[in-house]
């Protein structure tokens, strides 16, 4: 006697249960940790990272504003003032300590001299509630801008 192909067996079923059910839902309890700990490192390094970048353009404000001032006094207001103001428009919740050298005033006109700003800034980053990472960040950035050769100082 043959066999025509039309049995259980024939259709490839077995009489066992397949091993396989739940592995993929296993897999994603395994895996899910891993991936939104990845995403939230690259949500860490984005914030970073534009942060690094709104830091940057304060302190280039900063050193632009003190070196168009007419005094070391007006320089560190109006360098002041910048700074806070472009973090501020930019977003950046953070009270920024910035430090003026205003040195350059005291070179005579005529001679080169400049103005630098040091902007530093402390980003949070508890909010992304991962283990390892630091609360919070501090950036710091520095720019120079020269002063006008021929103007009275």
């Amino acid at each position: 006697m043959t066999r025509t192909g039309s049995g259980p067996l024939a259709r490839g079923k077995t009489s066992e249960p397949p091993r396989d059910h739940g592995t993929a839902a296993l897999e994603l309890v395994v895996l899910a940790p891993v991936l939104l700990g990845l995403v939230g490192l690259v949500i860490a390094a984005g914030r970073t990272s534009i942060a690094q970048a709104c830091v940057a353009a304060a302190a280039r404000d900063a050193a632009r504003q003190a070196s168009i001032a007419l005094t070391p006094e007006a320089a560190q207001a109006a360098a002041i003032a910048s700074a806070r103001a472009e973090l501020r428009a930019d977003g950046l919740d953070c009270e920024p300590v910035v430090r003026i050298d205003t040195a350059g005033f005291g070179v005579p006109p005529g001679q080169p001299a400049a103005v630098s700003a040091t902007v530093t800034c402390t980003v949070p980053l508890a909010d992304l509630a991962l283990p390892g990472l630091p609360g919070q960040h501090t950036l710091t950035a520095t720019f120079a801008s020269p002063l006008d050769v021929y103007r009275a100082r």
